[in-house]
């Protein structure tokens, strides 16, 4: 019996990671939310793009995550759009992450969020911040592989 491997259904992305960062390490994890979070997130009501990642006190927080509310949510709940959550690691990566950190002056950064079964998890990067000489560079080589490519099927 065949049985099917279910991908991990994406929530949202950050796209700007790719170009700004060079990415050394991923890690994923699973996150503290409450109820009304849990729903909005369902309803792919979060924005990643501007968040990022800290490590204090043998923990890592999200911070700047954007989750806003719908509608249908009760009114005497406390809804703190952008309330910092704890991330669930284990403690070999937090250790690995904290040394990286301190050490080679590297910064946590979120790539996405994705369902997994039931749970919502998020993929973070250990990375590093590209200089603009950096990205000027790759754009080049992306238009010389452009070009190449366009040549090559003309060739042939």
């Amino acid at each position: 019996m065949n049985k099917k491997k279910k991908k991990n259904k994406i929530i949202c992305r950050n796209k700007k990671i790719y170009f700004n960062y060079f990415i050394k390490k991923t890690f994923k994890a699973g996150l503290v939310l409450k109820g009304w979070e849990i729903k909005s997130i369902r309803k792919n009501m979060v924005d990643i793009s501007n968040s990022y990642l800290i490590y204090k006190n043998f923990e890592i927080f999200l911070l700047n995550c954007r989750i806003n509310p719908i509608k249908t949510t009760s009114i005497n709940v406390d809804l703190d759009v952008s309330r910092t959550k704890k991330i669930l690691l284990k403690k070999k990566e937090i250790l690995f992450i904290k040394n990286n950190i301190q050490r080679k002056n590297y910064s946590l950064v979120p790539i996405s969020m994705f369902w997994k079964k039931s749970w919502c998890k998020i993929k973070i990067s250990l990375s590093k911040g590209k200089k603009n000489i950096d990205k000027r560079e790759i754009k080049k080589t992306n238009t010389i592989k452009k070009e190449l490519s366009r040549i090559s099927k003309n060739f042939y």
